[in-house]
């Protein structure tokens, strides 16, 4: 770690905040389950102690939700910490069984989901062809959309193609879920970095919140990216749309929200459409959807018990509940039971005349 990293470190006085706000030590309940106790980890593994699996699973465990950051009376950043741990652990004790099949499937199929269709199946043919070779915007999709959402991607580049955006002819995995993991991802973003190239492109605009936290903080600042609800309110007053008479509530991603406070924009484009409802925990105190920082993958039990505490906290006049993050709706969708989950972009297509 860096001289930066063991400040931050240092900067966690052990005041226990963390223990009333963590979502996984409120599963736990063990100390080295909350970020007072996964940064003490952190120190030890910086200091060259012996790694071993209780180590493996505190840092594992984080989901990298940001809500100890955000009330943090110290200013230290668990979430920067956990990730450069698990770096550390990796490079020194080498990766897990389960991180090293994420990586070998993500570098071998460019997707951590083994599919093997193109990444722009998505695309009707008739689209494909018309698609420029050189365009100032391209729409990154990412992983979940483009294999488990592919009507998303599709209707979201049927808005997005109205104002001039293109697509990456060969786009891959942006590599969060391997960054997040402790693992390298130089390769993907090499790859990724040569069709943005190719494309032209100044800006990059995606819907997925795990893709934009990447393409902003991991890749050469060499673009500007924007999710799509920040492009989309942007261009509300160009849009045809019209008022619909449903209520609904809206889960913000936390790695658009809490790691980079894009919250109103996904608001707006809502109350332009219907009623907002706020869920129990908005905006900077959202609960995680349980899915991020590779816990998903695995601690799946761990994952839905979160899933199914942020469900609870939606309030009974929403018909629906909205979301702008692939993976949050997927792992929702796991532990719902009677509650659709869809995409800003289906809630917008809904709206439009």
């Amino acid at each position: 770690m860096n001289d930066e990293d063991r400040r931050s470190i240092l900067k966690c006085v052990h005041c226990g905040t963390c223990r009333a706000y963590c979502p996984v030590f409120n599963e736990y309940g063990w100390e080295s389950t909350n970020a007072r106790g996964r940064m003490l980890i952190a120190q030890q593994i910086d200091d060259d102690s012996d790694i071993d699996d209780s180590f493996r699973f505190s840092l594992d465990t984080c989901t990298t939700c940001g809500i100890c950051e955000q009330m943090c009376p110290s200013g230290a950043t668990p979430p920067d910490i956990v990730e450069k741990a698990r770096a550390a652990v990796v490079r020194k004790a080498g990766a897990s069984k389960a991180q090293e099949k994420l990586k070998k499937d993500t570098v071998e199929w460019g997707n951590p989901l083994r599919e093997s269709r193109q990444r722009l199946h998505w695309l009707e043919p008739v689209q494909n062809e018309e698609l420029p070779d050189k365009c100032e915007y391209v729409y990154f999709a990412g992983c979940m959309t483009a294999y488990r959402y592919p009507e998303v991607a599709r209707k979201t580049f049927d808005i997005l193609k109205k104002f001039g955006v293109g697509v990456l002819q060969d786009e891959v995995c942006c590599g969060s879920p391997l960054l997040r993991t402790g693992s390298d991802a130089s390769e993907l973003i090499e790859h990724n970095m040569e069709q943005i190239k190719k494309s032209g492109a100044k800006t990059i605009i995606t819907g997925c919140a795990g893709c934009y936290t990447t393409l902003k903080k991991d890749y050469p600042d060499e673009f500007d990216v924007l999710h799509v609800s920040e492009f989309l309110e942007q261009k509300l007053d160009e849009l045809d749309i019209r008022k619909l008479d449903i209520s609904v509530s809206y889960h913000d991603p936390c790695h658009i929200g809490r790691a980079h406070g894009i919250y109103e924009a996904p608001r707006n484009v809502i109350r332009r459409i219907c009623n907002l409802e706020e869920m129990g925990t908005h905006h900077e105190n959202a609960r995680c959807c349980g899915g991020g920082g590779g816990v998903r993958r695995s601690f799946s039990d761990l994952s839905q018990s979160l899933a199914s505490k942020r469900l609870d906290e939606i309030p009974e006049k929403a018909e629906l509940l909205v979301t702008s993050c692939p993976l949050c709706r997927s792992n929702l969708e796991m532990a719902a039971e009677d509650c659709e989950i869809i995409d800003l972009i289906e809630l917008l297509e809904k709206a439009m005349c």
